[in-house]
């Protein structure tokens, strides 16, 4: 049975229970305990905002290996919407039936699948069902239409918002605490994952983005590689929710990030049962620098120093130079090609940068600096690594992309076969991709003496033509397209 955390916006409305109830600031600072049983956590905090304390939580939880409610791919699916598909609207179940001439509540609460009022306690199940979240709101908006004579349904959809317990309102909350309470002994079962059978794949791309993981070359090789492994594989510029059902798998080309298409389709893709490489619990790791800081830390994994601060303060500044020296380096949680990566050489530097990079995001990793000439960048797929590349820094700068007035300078580079990588390398890079899943993935390692230090893992990793596959060639693409085809015939035929 596994120890039950809850973690809550405000304590004192827990007084009154048994409960062990924390604040995030207790969970950040002192978890996971040493020699500590195995541990759940229950986010009570408010989630519905992007990289919010409620966010990170649950984050934090994923990366410390505690089991948590709200998980991450429930808060996005609940908050990331947009005009092609709204994830928190249900179709209303054809078993609910409501009169006409009944008035239906403004709001209806639901706690960990339990509604207050039993005549909607089957509703309530149905929605956690579909978004494990402690406590959700919901609405149910009825269509404007006559529905047949003989059918016994209402016909409408269910709106569903997640919300922090502070907001519970308080002619419930002594039924809400109850509940929670019972919670606390009710073992959790993951639910299981859909499945399909057809060979298709969808390979999406953004023909403008400036830095695109794979060139036009590179895509090309793609496409011959998966019809080499029976994949027919088609380049799309463009994709909506409801268009991923028509293939078995997607390979994203794209720069991901978690409020963005990319994922929205990726969650999509899983929902339909693809074969998605990146894959949303990748995107969602590798995106978050918070979430590899704390992976890395409590797994072991070599990394430099490495504080997240959660503000700007003098004492907290004067904290880190003395703890991690000068120059540091300021990370936002969400980066990609050196963007939102920062090096400051003073207390003073690090204070104004540190202010405004918080504006921002809820908490900012700061590192101290290392110096190499050159990142090591180590291609891995489904754990095992594919290719290694040397990327030397950009001229007369510090990281390997130097982003002036809107163009992008980088450095040169040196491709070569895993087999001649240095040893700690290579068993540095396996470990931190282990940290994330099975996907195909870069780790970025810098290399000072007999010390490595992995800097993060990037999902949908560089792989350009005469770059990546410089040693390779065509049999990198062709590893890649037989890892989804491993991976299509293991998910079987129906």
């Amino acid at each position: 049975m596994h120890k039950t955390l809850i973690v809550a916006d405000t304590l004192n409305l827990f007084t009154k229970t048994a409960l062990e109830v924390i604040s995030f600031d207790d969970y950040l600072a002192n978890y996971p305990k040493k020699d500590e049983p195995k541990t759940r956590v229950i986010n009570l905090c408010d989630t519905q905002k992007y990289l919010s304390r409620g966010y990170y939580c649950s984050l934090l939880a994923q990366a410390r290996k505690h089991p948590v409610l709200p998980s991450l791919k429930t808060i996005n699916d609940l908050s990331l919407q947009d005009s092609a598909a709204v994830a928190a609207r249900l179709s209303l179940p054809p078993w609910f039936v409501w009169p006409a001439d009944k008035i239906l509540p403004a709001e209806i609460y639901v706690l960990f699948g339990q509604a207050k009022d039993q005549q909607f306690e089957k509703l309530a199940e149905y929605a956690f069902r579909h978004f494990p979240a402690p406590v959700l709101k919901i609405r149910v908006v009825l269509a404007q239409v006559n529905a047949p004579a003989d059918s016994h349904a209402t016909i409408g959809v269910m709106e569903c918002q997640s919300c922090g317990f502070d907001l519970v309102p308080a002619d419930i909350q002594e039924w809400a605490l109850s509940t929670l309470q019972k919670f606390t002994s009710v073992q959790w079962r993951a639910q299981p994952a859909a499945k399909r059978a057809r060979w298709d794949m969808a390979i999406l791309t953004d023909p403008t983005e400036p830095n695109a993981p794979s060139d036009s070359k590179a895509l090309k090789h793609f496409v011959k590689a998966a019809a080499s492994v029976g994949i027919h594989a088609q380049i799309v510029s463009a994709l909506r929710p409801d268009e991923v059902a028509q293939y078995d798998a997607l390979f994203i080309r794209q720069t991901t990030a978690i409020d963005h298409t990319t994922y929205r389709l990726a969650r999509s893709a899983e929902r339909e049962g693809l074969v998605v490489i990146d894959d949303t619990q990748s995107i969602l790791r590798c995106c978050n620098k918070v979430f590899l800081h704390d992976a890395f830390t409590y797994q072991n994994v070599p990394a430099p120093k490495s504080r997240l601060v959660a503000d700007a303060s003098s004492q907290t500044c004067a904290g880190l130079v003395r703890e991690l020296g000068l120059p540091l380096v300021l990370k936002l949680p969400e980066s990609a090609f050196s963007l939102g990566v920062y090096k400051v050489e003073d207390a003073h530097s690090l204070e104004q940068k540190l202010t405004r990079m918080l504006e921002a995001s809820a908490l900012v990793l700061i590192q101290e600096y290392v110096y190499t000439d050159f990142d090591w960048r180590i291609g891995m797929l489904g754990g095992k690594p594919i290719y290694a590349c040397k990327y030397f820094m950009a001229r007369n700068h510090w990281q390997i992309y130097n982003h002036q007035e809107g163009a992008a300078d980088s450095g040169d580079f040196v491709t070569m076969p895993t087999f001649e990588v240095p040893k700690p390398v290579l068993q540095a890079a396996t470990k931190a991709a282990r940290v994330v899943g099975e996907g195909l993935y870069g780790v970025d390692i810098k290399q000072a003496g007999d010390k490595v230090y992995v800097i993060e893992v990037n999902d949908n990793p560089s792989i350009d033509s005469g770059i990546e596959d410089a040693y390779l060639g065509k049999a990198l693409y062709e590893l890649i397209m037989q890892e989804f085809a491993d991976r299509l015939e293991q998910r079987g035929r129906r």
